[in-house]
């Protein structure tokens, strides 16, 4: 009973963030819902599905700033994205859909310049790295930053992690860099500990397997 009168009266607000976002953004679907965001940058480029939830405090970002023609943010169906989290595209990031992030993950296809020792890292130009795509139905958890770098599908990947390289399908990844801990077996149905090195359960003789 609570619910529904909660969304009885949620209903108008909803309704003026549809009508705002409708027009900012490149796509937005009535079903979803942006919740009082820090920022949202170049929102022609952004593009969310239905039943998008990106929770309160987030910026989001597409601007093409690296020299590229155009860029673009993708949120597809069922998305869910938590508090404070920061999403900057300078040219593709991708989240495909049912994805979950929890609070204060970070989500970048660039990075600031360094090369330059003589002039403040602030005043040197953003650099692109590599695209970025999050594989459908994966769960970020909370503080995980990815930076150039894309996760596979039903990935976990472990609060505080730092994920610089690709990890595959079916893993679960922790750590600064991240590394693959866990990864799917379909052969034998159940998840397995790898070496730490990303190693495929269904070929244990490339790898040295720890058996959960």
């Amino acid at each position: 009973m609570f619910k529904l009168l909660y969304r009885i009266l949620h209903l108008p607000y909803r309704m003026c963030v549809y009508l705002v976002y409708k027009h900012k953004l490149g796509m937005f679907h009535w079903s979803s819902f942006i919740g009082s965001p820090l920022r949202v940058d170049g929102g022609k480029n952004i593009f969310i599905g239905k039943k998008v939830s990106i929770k309160y405090k987030t910026w989001i970002a597409s601007t093409p700033i690296t020299g590229g023609d155009k860029s673009q943010l993708v949120f597809e169906d069922g998305c869910v994205i938590g508090h404070f989290n920061h999403i900057y595209a300078t040219k593709s990031i991708i989240l495909r859909k049912n994805v979950l992030t929890a609070d204060k993950v970070y989500i970048s296809d660039n990075l600031h310049g360094y090369e330059d020792i003589e002039t403040p890292i602030k005043d040197q130009p953003v650099v692109q790295n590599g695209t970025v795509e999050i594989g459908e139905g994966s769960w970020l958890g909370e503080n995980v930053c990815v930076i150039g770098a894309n996760i596979g599908k039903h990935c976990v990947i472990g609060a505080n992690s730092v994920v610089t390289k690709d990890i595959s399908d079916y893993c679960v990844a922790v750590g600064s860099p991240a590394r693959v801990i866990k990864k799917y077996d379909f052969n034998e149905n159940k998840w397995k500990k790898t070496d730490g090195g990303g190693g495929n359960p269904s070929y244990p003789q490339n790898w040295s397997l720890l058996v959960a």
